[in-house]
């Protein structure tokens, strides 16, 4: 496995891989959140989006594919969850056929070593009670929760946040 640069070319692949892992969380949901949040996690205009403006690691195979992503946002880059001071980690994500080799774990502290050598101060992501395996890992990795934020999808959701 490699971890490099993630760049617009892997778009198709990138969604590819959302659309796939995500899609475990389809019984975690009811029917009207699952189809919300299946639209979001299907738009291709999310993933362009990342590409383009934040800093994209992609985990390749010895094939080539694409099995796992992570997206960090530098600060300055406010919205209703994000303060201006915080960077931001989005979308880790690792393909279920290699659940257990540390992939997110490797993906999360990429974003935090790129952080850190950009001169950030505070990095922080948003997760939800579904996602064990995530939050796992950020509490692992230094994260602390700082909130509850607002619920989406009808689950609780939290704010972590890390001093860099």
């Amino acid at each position: 496995m490699k971890i490099r640069n993630g760049n617009i070319h892997d778009l198709n692949s990138v969604k590819e891989l959302g659309q796939n892992t995500w899609k475990q969380f389809e019984n975690d949901l009811t029917c009207e959140n699952w189809d919300k949040l299946s639209s979001i996690i299907s738009d291709e205009n999310l993933y362009k989006e990342l590409l383009l403006n934040s800093k994209g690691f992609v985990c390749e195979n010895e094939t080539g594919e694409i099995i796992g992503m992570s997206f960090i946002v530098a600060s300055g880059n406010p919205t209703e969850i994000y303060s201006e001071e915080q960077c931001y980690i989005r979308f880790v994500t690792v393909s279920d056929k290699y659940s257990g080799l540390k992939l997110g774990q490797k993906l999360t502290e990429e974003c935090i070593d790129f952080a850190k050598n950009n001169g950030e101060k505070k990095i922080a992501l948003h997760t939800s009670e579904f996602m064990d395996k995530a939050r796992h890992i950020y509490e692992k990795l230094g994260f602390k929760i700082i909130k509850e934020i607002k619920p989406r999808y009808g689950k609780k959701y939290w704010l972590y946040e890390m001093n860099l």
